[in-house]
């Protein structure tokens, strides 16, 4: 029995175990990526972690130490008062030496200025060999500012209303351990962004291997059917009892399927790409999307370019990016409503903008951060994998960008391509 090709054709069904299998496609791949993007986050938070706790541990060894050496300096302090304001006692000059030896081991520098205001005593400062007397001079005056500005003096009380002071400031190995944690912390942070870095090249590059996998077989997979299809045609045609303008419409579909064949086979290949006229592949792709979905969806383009303005692209690759934007815009408008196509140079970019609105349902901010995850999806049917083949086609073969300039809730949505143009001369 021959179908009249008058009567209305059958809408086509995936069936529905087709359904469920896409459907649970894409809740895997959604929640693989969700899982990766946890174990990203409590890497970080464990990170954090473990170098706010070597912060604080750092601290406090650096505050115990501190402590240390200020009574090491305070106990010098008292022996020197014992020494001045004693008769000479050969057990507390020995003592006094130890006591030096232990300042001098914890490389505390100390400067005792006596009750004339001259400094009479140093301990741990350092004097070029071939300093003169003045030069030594000048580097204490330098040194007692820097120590007046970092501890108080010590008062050394040698009688009679008069004192001497002792001055001083942190060892070189406290001064290391002050900026220790905070070097700690820098080479940590450093260490997690390229492990960050290492970590989302290698789920970029199993990402892209699952995809130039999935794309292949499924362009494996058309040929074999295509083939048959052709032949099919071909059989219609010979047969004189078969309305001529069925073949013809069969033709028609499998075409397009060779061209969808064509995409699938593209992708993981370096693709061919040509300077091509971007008004004219986007004014007529749209026109043939025109024709093959809902007539109550109203297309216009808003071409701003030069006639003369090319770009770098594949056409086949560019036109499926179109594709499914704007098929998305229509699932989002319910078949009803308006797609419009801005194309703009603006003068000093290089760039060519490609604005595609819809006046759909628009996404919630939620939405907008995850509409170009892998199996992420508002459709009960569907992949979830167009928007994100489409941006790796036009970030990575295309060089170019690919996101939501806006949506609002109720009114729509607008997406955006940016591709690098080719500098028109004046």
């Amino acid at each position: 029995m021959i179908t009249d090709p008058k009567k209305p054709k059958p809408k086509f069904r995936l069936h529905p175990v087709a359904l469920l299998n896409s459907s649970r496609l894409r809740r895997s791949l959604a929640d693989t990526y969700d899982q990766r993007n946890f174990l990203k986050y409590m890497t970080a938070v464990i990170l954090l972690i473990l170098s706010i706790g070597s912060l604080f541990y750092t601290n406090d060894l650096v505050d115990k130490l501190e402590e240390r050496e200020e009574r090491e300096v305070i106990l010098y302090a008292e022996l020197v008062r014992t020494i001045t304001t004693s008769s000479i006692n050969e057990n507390i000059t020995v003592l006094l030496q130890v006591i030096q030896d232990a300042v001098s081991f914890y490389q505390i520098p100390v400067i005792y200025v006596d009750d004339n205001n001259l400094a009479s005593q140093t301990i741990n400062i350092d004097f070029p060999p071939t300093a003169s007397l003045r030069e030594r001079e000048q580097i204490i005056d330098e040194k007692l500012e820097l120590m007046k500005q970092e501890h108080p003096p010590i008062p050394v009380e040698i009688g009679k209303g008069r004192a001497g002071y002792i001055y001083y400031s942190n060892s070189f190995l406290l001064t290391q351990l002050r900026y220790y944690p905070f070097i700690q912390l820098s080479v940590m942070l450093l260490i997690g962004y390229l492990a960050y870095l290492a970590f989302s090249s290698a789920r970029k590059a199993e990402q892209n291997r699952v995809w130039v996998g999935l794309a292949k077989e499924t362009a494996h997979q058309l040929g074999t059917p295509l083939s048959s299809l052709m032949a099919w045609v071909e059989y219609f045609r010979s047969d004189p009892n078969i309305d001529p303008s069925i073949a013809e419409e069969i033709e028609k579909d499998v075409i397009r399927l060779e061209m969808i064949t064509t995409r699938f086979s593209n992708i993981g290949s370096v693709p061919i790409m040509q300077e091509e006229p971007v008004a004219e592949i986007v004014s007529n792709f749209v026109s043939y999307l025109q024709r093959r979905v809902s007539s109550k969806v109203k297309f216009t383009v808003d071409n701003q370019l030069v006639p003369e303005q090319t770009a770098s692209l594949n056409k086949n690759l560019f036109e499926w990016v179109v594709e499914n934007i704007c098929k998305n815009a229509v699932d989002a408008m319910g078949g009803i409503g308006e797609i419009n196509v801005t194309l703009q140079a603006p003068p000093l970019t290089n760039q060519i903008r490609i604005d595609i609105s819809d006046t759909g349902k628009g996404m919630t901010k939620v939405n907008m951060s995850k509409i170009f995850d892998p199996g992420f999806s508002t459709k009960k049917r569907g992949w979830g994998l167009g928007l994100t083949l489409a941006k790796r086609i036009i970030e990575n073969y295309h060089s170019g960008k690919l996101f939501v300039k806006s949506s609002e809730i109720g009114k729509g949505t607008t997406f955006r391509i940016v591709l690098p143009a080719k500098v028109i001369e004046d």
